[in-house]
């Protein structure tokens, strides 16, 4: 097929990604200079007030990390707290249902798996391409494997 992406190909939410770090990074520059603005604040409630700042950042960063990435082995899965290596065979189906709040990958052994790194939250067209551009990549390599 001529319409399959070159892999390796990486998928991933690209304007949910700039708007959580920007927003983690507006919020941590603004907790930071309110506790260095607050005169009556000691040493230790200024350092409480940039680690939560740092705190929501990071929490933010970790939202925005997802992704889908496809190579010629397969796919890794990486989630908010996880990441998962599939091998193509063991992806029967990509879903991206109207409402669903990302796809979902059925696989071989009967479970479906999330893949947060597409979702159609605030691109949905270019999530709609995503999921069509793995779902063709699936069906071409996907049953490479199988006897």
């Amino acid at each position: 097929m001529s319409d399959l992406p070159a892999l390796p190909v990486t998928f991933r939410p690209g304007r949910t990604r700039a708007v959580l770090l920007t927003a983690g990074a507006a919020i941590f520059v603004v907790i930071t200079t309110v506790a260095l603005l607050l005169e009556k604040l000691g040493p230790g409630e200024r350092l409480s007030f940039v680690f939560t700042g740092a705190l929501m950042f990071g929490v933010l960063a970790l939202l925005a990390r997802v992704r889908v990435v496809a190579d010629d082995a397969g796919v890794t899965v990486v989630n908010i707290a996880s990441r998962r290596r599939l091998e193509w065979a063991e992806i029967i189906q990509v879903n991206l249902r109207p409402g669903d709040p990302w796809v979902f990958l059925n696989l071989s052994d009967g479970t479906s798996l999330p893949a947060l790194g597409i979702q159609p939250g605030i691109a949905k067209q270019q999530a709609i391409a995503d999921a069509r551009a793995l779902r063709a990549l699936v069906e071409a390599r996907g049953t490479r494997d199988l006897p």
